[in-house]
C-alpha cells in the first residue's frame, strides 16, 4: 500500500457517522456499549444521562434512540437508573462491569502479539435443536467470541487447545453438558486442512474488512478534542468486529502475510495517540452535564 498523505477530519469519519445514524436504535446500542466501556467503565461506572446523550448526539445518534438505547441495555441488566432530583444517573450493573471489562480486556489484547502454536486442536460438538434458536443464538455469539468456527452443523473447531477451560464454561454456562462432547489433539492428518478452516472460517471476507479498516483510519489526523473523541469511540467501535469474526490462525495455517497484525498496529497506534484528546472531550461533556438543572 502505498503512502498518503494524513487526512483531516471530519472526511471518512463524518461518513461512518452518517452510517451509524441510519442505522437506528441497534446502532445507537452498540455505539454506547463501546462508550461506556472506554469512558465510564474507567471513572467507577456512573455516569448521567446528559452526558450520554450528548457523547452519542456526538456521534450522529438523536436524542430520542440515546435514550431508547439507554433504557434496552437497562432492560437487558447491564445499567441501573439511580434518580438525584430531575436528573438520573446511571450505574453499571455487577454483569455490566464484568461484561465490558472481558470485552476490554479481549479487544484490547486481539491480536496484540505472536503466539507460537504446539500444533493441538479443541474440537466440539454441541447439539441444540432449531426449535431453541435463542439457545442456539447465545451458543454461537459464546463460541465466536473465542474463535471457534463451524465448518459442519453442530461441529465447533480451534487450533487453541488451551481454551478448554473457556469453552467448558460456556457449556457450563448454558447447562448443555448432556447434549456436548470436546476434545483436544493434534491432526490426524485425514483431509485437507485449508477446506476445514475455508468452511469453519469466511477468512476472504476477514481480509478485505482488515484491507478496509486500515485504508479508513491509517493516516487519519484529529484536529480538536471534539474529533479525536469521535474517531476514537468509531474506531474502537470497527476493531470490536475482529474478535468475531477472526480465529488468529497461528502463521502454520495461513498461506500468506496476514493483514491482522498490522490493522493492530493501526488500531494500538492510534488510540493511543487520541486517547488523552478524547478523554478530555469526555471530562468537558461529563462536567456540562453535571453543571445542568
Amino acid at each position: 500500500m502505498t503512502p498518503r498523505e494524513p487526512r483531516p477530519e471530519p472526511g471518512p469519519a463524518a461518513g461512518t457517522v452518517e452510517r451509524r445514524r441510519e442505522r437506528g436504535s441497534a446502532g445507537a446500542r452498540s455505539l454506547l456499549l463501546t462508550v461506556l466501556g472506554e469512558f465510564v467503565l474507567p471513572r467507577g461506572g456512573e455516569v448521567w444521562t446528559g452526558t450520554l446523550v450528548d457523547a452519542l448526539g456526538a456521534l450522529g445518534v438523536e436524542e430520542k434512540s440515546a435514550r431508547q438505547a439507554l433504557s434496552r441495555t437497562a432492560a437487558e441488566g447491564l445499567l441501573e437508573s439511580v434518580r438525584h432530583g430531575r436528573r438520573v444517573r446511571w450505574n453499571l450493573t455487577e454483569a455490566g462491569d464484568r461484561l465490558l471489562r472481558a470485552g476490554t480486556e479481549r479487544i484490547y489484547g486481539f491480536m496484540r502479539r505472536p503466539h507460537a502454536w504446539d500444533g493441538r486442536w479443541l474440537v466440539l460438538t454441541a447439539g441444540v435443536p432449531e426449535t431453541q434458536r435463542r439457545l442456539r443464538h447465545r451458543l454461537r455469539t459464546k463460541l465466536t467470541w473465542l474463535g471457534l468456527g463451524s465448518p459442519a452443523p453442530t461441529l465447533w473447531v480451534v487450533p487453541d487447545a488451551a481454551k478448554e477451560a473457556e469453552v467448558r464454561e460456556v457449556i457450563r454456562e448454558l447447562d448443555l453438558a448432556d447434549r456436548a462432547y470436546a476434545w483436544t489433539g493434534s491432526s490426524a492428518e485425514i483431509g485437507d486442512t485449508a477446506k476445514l478452516i475455508s468452511a469453519a472460517w469466511d477468512l476472504d471476507d476477514v481480509e478485505k474488512r482488515y484491507v478496509g479498516f486500515i485504508e479508513d483510519f491509517e493516516g487519519r489526523v484529529v484536529a480538536s478534542d471534539r474529533a479525536a473523541f469521535v474517531n476514537q469511540v468509531l474506531l474502537i467501535q470497527e476493531w470490536r468486529r475482529f474478535p468475531f469474526l477472526d480465529p488468529d490462525l497461528p502463521a502454520e495455517l495461513l498461506d500468506h502475510a496476514w493483514p491482522g497484525p498490522r490493522a493492530a498496529a493501526v488500531f494500538h497506534d492510534l488510540r493511543n495517540r487520541w486517547h488523552r484528546r478524547a478523554q478530555a472531550e469526555w471530562d468537558r461533556m461529563d462536567a456540562g452535564a453535571a453543571a445542568r438543572h
